[in-house]
């Protein structure tokens, strides 16, 4: 298992299917001490769990102000692109099924795509995708979605263990980026250690802009700055490719497994489809055999495709919320490589996510956000990152579908690629529990309000 945790910080390609082959193994614990990836209450209560945790601790808090799932999921993104910055920002895209209170389900689609006119930056999606999340699904004003992460931003932070280790690897991506660098690389030119606090004022003016005047905003100021930097460095980002920016609102993807119906990805997406295969692969497997099974299913999906090689980084993360009337926000969002394409536009603090066709292109295939219910068991779930993050999240559903119980960390099966493959999920069986990657340092957190019927 040590194999993959080295080849997890390896910036040059891997073998799809070598990569995989180690996700049936042992478990690894993550945690910096003081961060808890695993937390339980005794009744069904508001659960929130993500890769980064003052992120999560953000969307607690806005949880505890009244906020529903879609308010605090909005606020965990806008905070992951102030302090998980290699895997969340503004530059990119992502995915979110939302179960409302009365167990509707909707998927919103953003994801980061590619200029009219071609290009190596992708154009930015986010800001439209998380605003219409709160518009639809939130219960606090839109300032509120914004709010802490622009203050993380201005008055700063210290680096979380999470953070340190996804920086990781990332030096040459860093050092060509003046900005980047300013941000996290030390006076001798090493990557800042946990404990340093760092500040990005051009990220937290941005977020400004997006807290006052919304996604249309952001497109008409940030949108221009974007373009005008994007044709400086070759790119091809026009203002047609912004103003044309739209959320897809589609039903997502049902298949019953076991004792669940597991809500994913419509299929009309390269995510979709990819965990559509993976799903098929495991309709018969047993608990005993989800890890296995999982693995080998994921391994038939990347050969049926055609994928023979991926990198080891795709910039991606995944978070999930349930609040307190029982409605439910699950989202994987991606850059397209660790920082995007690595370039941040000038005087913003953003950086562009890589165009799909680039190296890390695939990303978006293996987003896996999935919402589960059946035999009063709830699943929230979200894997980013790579085919092994879908593997373990598909595993874990097997395990939950066939009445296993899951609840600790090592019920979460990871390749020790972490954290650059991730999963996350709140399981609900009786008493509900939010479980971060034990491979990683992400955290679990909880509120002090029971919520009514999951299910």
């Amino acid at each position: 298992m040590s194999r993959f945790r080295v080849l997890g910080l390896l910036a040059a390609p891997v073998s799809a299917l070598a990569l995989l082959s180690g996700c049936a193994g042992g478990t690894y614990f993550g945690g910096d001490g003081n961060d808890v990836s695993a937390v339980q209450s005794a009744r069904a209560r508001h659960l929130i769990v993500g890769d980064e945790p003052f992120a999560v601790r953000t969307a607690a808090q806005v949880l505890a102000q009244g906020g529903s799932a879609a308010d605090a999921a909005a606020a965990m993104f806008f905070a992951l692109s102030v302090t998980y910055p290699v895997s969340a920002g503004l530059g990119g895209g992502g995915i979110c099924i939302v179960r409302d209170a009365a167990g509707s389900l909707t998927e919103l689609d953003f994801l980061p795509r590619t200029a009219n006119r071609g290009g190596a930056y992708a154009v930015p999606a986010v800001a439209r995708g998380f605003q219409e999340l709160q518009r639809r699904f939130g219960a606090l004003p839109w300032q509120r979605a914004i709010s802490g992460a622009e203050a993380l931003a201005d008055a700063g932070f210290p680096v979380s263990e999470a953070l340190a280790a996804r920086l990781q690897g990332t030096e040459p991506i860093v050092r060509l980026d003046a900005a980047l660098a300013a941000q996290f690389l030390d006076e001798s030119g090493q990557l800042k250690r946990a404990g340093t606090v760092i500040r990005n004022p051009a990220l937290a003016r941005t977020l400004s802009i997006l807290r006052l005047e919304g996604a249309e905003g952001f497109t008409a100021k940030i949108g221009a700055q974007i373009t005008a930097y994007a044709a400086g460095q070759g790119g091809t980002i026009g203002p047609d490719d912004m103003a044309a920016v739209t959320v897809r609102q589609i039903q997502p993807a049902r298949r019953t497994l076991g004792q669940l119906t597991v809500a994913y990805p419509n299929t009309g997406t390269g995510a979709g489809a990819f965990a559509a295969a993976l799903l098929a692969g495991v309709a018969n497997v047993s608990a005993a055999n989800a890890n296995a099974a999982s693995v080998a299913a994921a391994r038939q999906a990347l050969s049926s495709f055609n994928v023979a090689s991926i990198p080891a980084d795709f910039g991606s993360t995944g978070f999930a919320v349930l609040d307190n009337q029982g409605a439910a926000v699950s989202c994987a969002v991606t850059l397209n490589g660790p920082f995007g394409a690595g370039r941040t536009v000038t005087d913003t603090g953003l950086q562009l996510a890589a165009a799909p066709s680039g190296p890390a292109g695939l990303a978006s295939a293996f987003l896996m956000p999935v919402i589960a219910a059946g035999d009063g068991s709830t699943f929230i779930g979200a894997a980013a990152g790579g085919p092994n993050g879908s593997a373990a999240l598909t595993a874990a559903l097997v395990r939950m579908a066939r009445g296993a119980r899951l609840s600790t960390p090592t019920d979460l099966q990871t390749t020790g690629a972490a954290p650059k493959d991730t999963i996350n999920v709140i399981a609900c069986d009786g008493a509900c529990v939010a479980l971060a990657d034990p491979g990683a340092s992400g955290l679990g957190s909880t509120g002090d309000r029971p919520v009514q019927d999951t299910n």
